[in-house]
């Protein structure tokens, strides 16, 4: 699975609309990620800006109505920061690749 297109046939994200959907998670990941860390291979969570909160909430809406198989959880930390936690099924695993993949080092 290509890092640059992640999506699955699971997928009902229109495909011309797929792109713009990864130029997304790109600009959340550039502008407000504080660090990751890979749980385990079906859980990745994303240390966040607080601020990222009303953004972050809608695309991750967004894309739980295209890729159901998602699981997205915000919960504020108090300091400044934001947990955003993404569940996969094990089935999905290569997508959860493909989008740490895109994460900035």
């Amino acid at each position: 699975m290509s890092t640059t297109n992640w999506a699955t046939e699971a997928c009902t994200l229109p495909t011309a609309d797929q792109p713009l959907r990864v130029a997304e998670f790109d600009a959340l990941f550039a502008e407000h990620l504080k660090g990751a860390a890979r749980v385990n291979p079906t859980t990745l969570d994303l240390s966040l800006a607080a601020e990222a909160h009303a953004s972050a909430a809608d695309l991750t809406a967004r894309e739980t109505e295209c890729c159901s198989f998602f699981r997205f959880e915000l919960t504020p930390l108090g300091d400044d920061r934001l947990r955003l936690r993404i569940g996969v099924p094990p089935a999905h695993v290569g997508v959860l690749d493909a989008l740490s993949a895109r994460l900035p080092r």
